[in-house]
Parts: C-alpha cells; structure tokens; sequence
C-alpha cells in the first residue's frame, strides 16, 4: 500500500512540474512575442540588414591637350570557393585538370602540376574563399568565365570574382612623381594627394540583407545613395615635352654618373608648369622618379643665387654694372675663410658684369661685402622683396620651405655675408628659384607657379585657375634691363657660352655648389645647375635643370645641367612655331633646303608641311595613322610607306626616340638607347624575329 503512494506521489509530482514549465514555457513565450518581441525583431534586423558602401570612380587627371595621365580601371582579384553547394567531386575532378592548364598557360607564373596540387589541397582543405589570382585584367576575366569549372558560376562551379579599381598612368614614369598618388594608410604625395578630395568624388550607400547561404541582396532600391564620381583634373603639363625633359635629364644623369636631378620648365606669362622631371638613381645607369626635388628639396643653390646678389647690389643703387673690383685671380679672405674661384683667371680687376657673367664668386662677394657689411640688414631685405624667403603655397603638396639666414639669427656669422651672396648658408628649391628667373623673364612681374589649370566634372567647368600674380615688379625697370643684359651676357661671352646657338637667343646663369653633409660638411659632391629663359629677346619659357652628384670629374653647371637645358629648349623651340620668325620673313624657297628624311604618322608630318605652306605628293594611299618617310626628290618631297609588319621588329631608323620606343614595346621588348636626335642604328634590324622580353639598343644622332 505503502508502496502505491510513493509511486502515485511521484507522478503527481513529475505532473505537476511538467505543467508548471509548460505554463512557464507559454508566459515566457507570450512574453518574447508582445513584450520583447518588437526589440528583437529590430535587433534581428539589424544583425541582418546592414549599409553597404559603393565607392566612387576616382576623376582622371588630363595633360593640357587633354591626353590621360592617370586614370582608374577596373581589374579583379579571383577567388575559389571549394566546397560550392554544386561543385560535387564528379564536377571538380572532371574539370581542375584542364583549369590547372589554362590557369598555366594564361598566367605563366606556375606550371600545370603546381597549379593542379594547389587546386586539390585547396579542395581537401575545404577552402570556401581560396585565392587564386590578383589584378586579373578585364579581357582575362572575360576568358576565364568560359573554362572548364569557372563556366558553371559560383555556386556550380566555386567562381568568386570581386571587383576593385586600380590606378593606371599610361605615361608610366613621365612626370610620375608630380602625377603622384594617394593610398590609405600612406601620405598623400603630388596632384594626386593636394587634390584627393576633388578626384575622390563622394562615396554611395545600399541597403543589404543577409539571405540564406550567407548571401546579401539589396533591400529596397528605394533606399539607395547614389556615389557621385569624382571630378577631373587638367594639368598644364605638356606631354611631348614632358617625354624630351625626362629623357634629356636621364642622359646627363647617366652620362655623369650622377645621382639625382630634376628640370623644370614654365611659360613666362602664365606661370604654367609644361615639363617637370625628377630622378633618382636606384642601380648603375637606373633611375626612377621617386621624390620631387624640384618642388620638395630646399638646398643650397650657389651660383644661380648670384642674380638675387646682383639684382640687391643694382637696386639699391651701391654698384653699378662697370663699377670694378680687386679680384687678386680668384682668391679672397674673409676673416679665416679663402674665398676661391672656380676656375682662377689672369684678371687682378673684373667689373660687376664681368664677375656675374664668368661667375666670379670672389668679384660678387667682395662687392657684396664691400657695400652691405654695415648693414647687412639691408642686403637681406632686398633678397626678401624677390620671394626667396617665403613658400610659393603651391597647388601641389610637398613645398620645400626655403630660409634666407638674417643677421639676427645664432648661426649668422661674420662669413656669412659674402658665402651668402654666392648661394651658400640659404636655401631654396628649384621651383622657387626658378620662379625668380621667370619674374626677370616677365618683365619684373612675379606669378606663382601653375600646375592645373582647370577642374571639370562630366566634361562641364567646375573651377578654373587663373594666374595669380605674387609681385608686381621685384625690381625697377632700369635695374631689370642692366639684369638682362648680364644674363644674356653669360650665354654670349661667359659661363655658357656652349648654349650659344643661331635659332634663337637664351640668358641664364650657371651654377656649381659643393654640397654639405651634417656630418662631414662640404666635400666633393657638387650640384650642377643652369636656370635661364628663351627667347632672350622675347621670353616665353623659363627653364631651370639641377644635377647632384655627378661624379665622373666634370661637374660645372654649364657642361652637366646645360645640355640638359639646350635639348629641352630645342625641342620647345622646334614645335612651338610662334616661336619662329613670320613665314614671310623665312620662307622656305626650294624643297631642297628642308630638313633631312623624317619618319612620323601621315597625319603628324602633313599638319607641319601644311602649317608651313609646303605642298607634297603621297606615293601610294596612305592612312592618317600609317607610318610614312618624307624624302626629297628631284625638287619635290615624296611621301611613302614606311611598313610596320606584325610578328616582326619595326624599321625605326629615322624616327624619334618617343615614336621607336612606343613601337618597340608594343611588341614586347625593352628599348635600351645613346646620344641624341632621331634614331641612326638599331640593334635588331627592321623585320627581324620579336624575341618576347629582349633589348633593342638604338643610337641616336
């Protein structure tokens, strides 16, 4: 009986518990659905639903003629996902061997049995997000979604391709480093950093929902942002001379075994940047653009700092250009410092032109220290009016801050004066002086530097940058004209007189400056430099050119940074026919006094006969864009094909530098050039087998 109770009790018992957390169970429930119900729902939500960003495209960057110098293009990362609801282990192992090979094939950067391993261990790892290639363009992407296994998309076939946007600059190193580039997580450099804002355009948003299998899709289009793609930016560079810049400062760098330089040339009136080169050496005869040294290195600049000097010594009325001055053939003291010349001369006396145009640096600093050691004040003041001792506040960012030393500095010594006024104890940065050197140019007027002239968005003008003028007149008109007039001088009859030419008339100044080191002070390391304008008579460009560094025994600024100044003022000179004297004035009598053979596009070569009123006869019909040959012949200039045959090496004799390369490796090969000019010999004849990744050596004459 007993026995039977405790039995019941324990029912009842495990009965009326079940009911009670049945009970529990129903309120909670009731409870989650009405009263936390809403809560959840939302928190749900937003586990689930989340905003998804859609990047903007980035705005292009143009040259002046509107050429591309860095764009955006889409290029794809590709992924496998092994373990793909369709991609059963039938479809795989009938597939991954002919992927493995065109995987091989396409790439050439595995062969098939590495590719198929690495596909298998992936498969055996059960990788669902396995990488499988980088930066696959748009024409390999399009291929791959017909091969074996990729055909059957993503969820059949583990196809996962994601879309991202690479910056391309179809120049390649031309003006690289001013184009510049801006990277999250890297300081922002060149065009592409002072102007991301405006290139970056303003990013969109989607709602996305999570799905089942991890998915997401849009919720409600209803919902979505828009991006608003970024603005365009044109520059004022000049692409064609950007390409005879870059060359002819890559020359001088390799020919002088030097270790960096940069050239800079700006319109006179505008202040428009055309060219602007920097290069450093990374390997014997290799050199890259990798910092900007035109705008960013504020270094000691010697002589071309003599103009600043003689401009301070002819303002204010101290010297004149005749006044003289004990020279002693190039030795000077200066408390316990010997002041030398360069190059000591058979003169005890030089005039104040004279000392500028053979750069004496014991003329100019006697001078110098003669009228302004009392007062030392003065001359700097004098140097400030020109610009020197503050920034440009350039469009780009990376400004060099430029110091002139005053008198009331701790380091202002009692040598400071004299070593001052050669172009030591300051410094600036080449952009800087060369804004100086184009004021001169300009009349006296001062504009700062340009280097993009106009934003636009969907081609329409948003902005558009005038010139902005930073002085008036750095100096009086009379002091200008006696400037010139030694400028023009040191060409003629000084420093640079290898600059000399019967096209046209250039005035500049040379310089030489030992360079200094914090540990070992000034040594045997030289800048090289020459800053001047063209036409003397009727300036429209100013140029400057630096070279550091060069170390084969020859380091004046005349014969380093020089030639460098004469190719890039030729080829200006040579393109730009406003340049020229009127067509009435130098009419071309006879077809025989044109130049020797060129070779060019059809179009190129008639736009210049027509532009100079010269008719011709084309041999055979001819495509604008065909290459061609202009030969004279019996008093008439004949116009013929100069065949480009596919699968073969191109006859470049004849043509540019610009033009050989562009051909050459468009077929695949590496161009290797010396000297200067159009294209005398090449090293592979024209229609000679292609040999994929192999050097042509071209030498120029």
């Amino acid at each position: 009986m007993n026995v039977r109770r405790d039995i019941l009790w324990r029912v009842y018992l495990a009965f009326l518990l079940t009911a009670i957390f049945g009970v529990w169970v129903i309120v909670y429930a009731v409870r989650i659905q009405f009263t936390e119900g809403p809560e959840l729902r939302k928190l749900a939500e937003e586990l689930s639903i989340s905003y998804e960003t859609i990047e903007a495209t980035r705005g292009n960057i143009y040259s002046d003629d509107g050429s591309l110098l860095a764009t955006s293009v889409p290029v794809y990362d590709v992924h496998m996902d092994m373990v793909a609801e369709g991609l059963t282990k039938e479809v795989f192992n009938a597939n991954v061997d002919s992927l493995a090979w065109l995987l091989s094939t396409t790439f050439k950067d595995k062969s098939k049995d590495d590719y198929l391993r690495m596909l298998k261990q992936a498969r055996k790892d059960k990788k669902r997000y396995f990488h499988l290639k980088r930066r696959v363009n748009f024409t390999q992407i399009k291929a791959m979604k017909t091969w074996p296994m990729f055909r059957l998309g993503k969820y059949k076939g583990g196809f996962i391709v994601t879309e991202k946007e690479r910056r391309q600059k179809p120049f390649q190193i031309l003006a690289e480093r001013t184009i510049g580039y801006s990277i999250d997580g890297v300081a922002p450099v060149g065009l592409e950093g002072a102007y991301d804002e405006v290139l970056s355009g303003v990013s969109g948003k989607r709602l996305m929902q999570k799905v089942s299998g991890g998915q997401t899709i849009p919720v409600n289009y209803d919902n979505e942002i828009e991006p608003e793609d970024g603005k365009d930016i044109y520059t004022t560079i000049d692409i064609n001379i950007q390409d005879v810049a870059e060359d002819a400062l890559m020359e001088a760098l390799i020919n002088n075994d030097a270790e960096s330089g940069c050239a800079i040339l700006m319109e006179v009136k505008t202040g428009h940047i055309k060219a602007i080169a920097n290069l450093t050496r990374k390997s014997p005869g290799v050199y890259k653009e990798e910092y900007n040294y035109a705008v960013g290195e504020s270094a000691e600049p010697g002589s071309t700092f003599k103009l600043a000097s003689l401009i301070a010594l002819l303002e204010t009325g101290v010297a004149d250009l005749d006044d003289s001055v004990t020279v002693d053939f190039g030795h000077a003291k200066f408390f316990d410092r010997e002041m030398k010349d360069s190059e000591p001369g058979a003169n005890k006396r030089l005039s104040l032109r004279q000392s500028f145009e053979k750069s004496s640096n014991v003329g100019i600093s006697k001078l110098v220290y003669q009228h302004f050691a009392k007062n030392p004040e003065k001359f700097v003041e004098q140097i400030n009016k020109l610009g020197l001792g503050k920034s440009l506040g350039l469009q780009i960012t990376g400004e060099g801050k430029p110091r002139i030393k005053n008198p009331n500095d701790k380091d202002w010594y009692g040598t400071t004066l004299p070593w001052m006024s050669i172009g030591y104890e300051s410094t600036v940065t080449p952009l800087q002086m060369a804004t100086l050197y184009n004021a001169v140019a300009n009349g006296g007027t001062m504009v700062k530097p340009v280097f993009v002239r106009e934003v636009r968005h969907v081609g329409k003008l948003v902005e558009k940058y005038e010139t902005e003028v930073l002085n008036e007149a750095i100096c009086s008109k009379s002091t200008l004209k006696k400037v010139k007039e030694a400028m023009e001088g040191v060409v003629l009859h000084g420093t640079a007189t290898n600059l000399k030419n019967d096209n046209y008339t250039v005035a500049g100044k040379t310089g030489t400056a030992q360079m200094a080191d914090a540990k070992n002070g000034y040594r045997k390391y030289y800048k090289s430099s020459f800053a001047g304008y063209f036409p003397a008579d009727n300036p429209q460009y100013t140029c400057i050119v630096t070279v550091n560094g060069a170390s084969k025994g020859v380091y004046y600024g005349s014969l380093v940074a020089g030639p460098v100044f004469k190719e890039i003022a030729d080829k200006v000179y040579a393109s730009k026919l406003d340049l020229h004297l009127d067509l009435e004035q130098k009419t071309v009598t006879t077809v025989a006094a044109l130049p020797t053979p060129k070779v060019s596009q059809k179009k190129e070569l008639q736009d210049v006969l027509n532009g100079i009123g010269i008719s011709s006869q084309t041999q055979q019909e001819v495509d604008d864009q065909q290459w061609v040959t202009a030969q004279t012949n019996d008093n008439a200039l004949k116009i013929g094909e100069r065949k480009i045959v596919n699968g073969q090496v191109p006859d470049v004799t004849g043509m540019s530098l610009k033009d050989a390369v562009f051909l050459i490796e468009n077929i695949g090969m590496k161009v290797r050039f010396s000297g200067n000019g159009k294209v005398r010999k090449q090293s592979l004849p024209g229609g000679s087998r292609i040999v994929k990744g192999g050097t042509v050596y071209l030498e120029l004459s």
